[in-house]
């Protein structure tokens, strides 16, 4: 998969980009990233990419013709890419939005900064606004480090095992059961004997279990949508009753 990053500070993305598992999934040629300065594009000498906004209010609005030239070069790198505007007024980034976008022949991610991206621009170019939560960063340069990262992931190979990725917290809808490793007992807390057990049936029903029980005490509004079948709605209820 291509990744295509428009953004005012391409140097932001060095680091993160260059380390752990981005760093092998290009080594692997898995995939590969762009960076394009959307200054580059801009029209006048001073390299004007912001302006005022119409209607008066605090701040500046990216202006479109830079924002349209960037995506637009961008796109003849990659004529099936999906173009995904990185925003705080866009829908809720989520497991099931970046497994959508790992199916994608590619993605251009534009980071939006100031008070965001002029209006026609997301009308004319932009296929899908999103957004990684419900807070406000000074640009949407992390954001796109979240989902390349999101989306790397669940590619094929990219981690030591697919099976990683399928357990992973939000697969399946629910918060990714408890994790333990050497030593047996540490500072008077000893693992879970089943986890000893070597019986691969009661650790699954137990992981399971666990799963659920913490997705109820976190993430209760995760339930509401979580593919569950008759054992762990079974399981649901007595935790729901353990907890009065």
């Amino acid at each position: 998969m291509r990744f295509d990053i428009l953004t005012l500070f391409p140097e932001m993305f060095r680091g993160p980009f260059e380390e752990s598992i981005i760093r092998r999934a290009q080594d692997k040629g898995l995939i590969s990233i762009g960076l394009h300065q959307i200054r580059a594009y801009a029209l006048d000498k001073h390299h004007t990419v912001d302006d005022a906004p119409y209607g008066g209010g605090a701040g500046m609005v990216m202006k479109p013709e830079p924002l349209a030239a960037c995506i637009e070069h961008a796109r003849r790198c990659n004529p099936k890419a999906l173009v995904v505007a990185a925003c705080p007024t866009g829908e809720r980034f989520s497991q099931r939005v970046a497994a959508e976008l790992s199916e994608a022949a590619g993605l251009i991610i534009l980071c939006g900064r100031y008070e965001g991206i002029d209006e026609r621009v997301r009308k004319l170019l932009v296929d899908r606004s999103i957004s990684i939560g419900d807070y406000v960063l000074s640009g949407g340069e992390l954001a796109a480090m979240v989902m390349v990262d999101a989306v790397t992931r669940l590619l094929p190979g990219a981690l030591g095992s697919e099976e990683s990725a399928r357990s992973d917290s939000f697969s399946d809808g629910l918060l990714e059961y408890p994790q333990y490793t050497r030593p047996p007992r540490f500072r008077d807390l000893a693992v879970p004997d089943v986890l000893l057990s070597g019986d691969h049936a009661r650790i699954g029903q137990w992981r399971r279990r666990e799963a659920l029980r913490r997705t109820l005490a976190i993430r209760p509004d995760l339930l509401r949508e979580a593919d569950l079948s008759a054992a762990d709605r079974h399981m649901l209820a007595e935790l729901e009753a353990e907890h009065g």
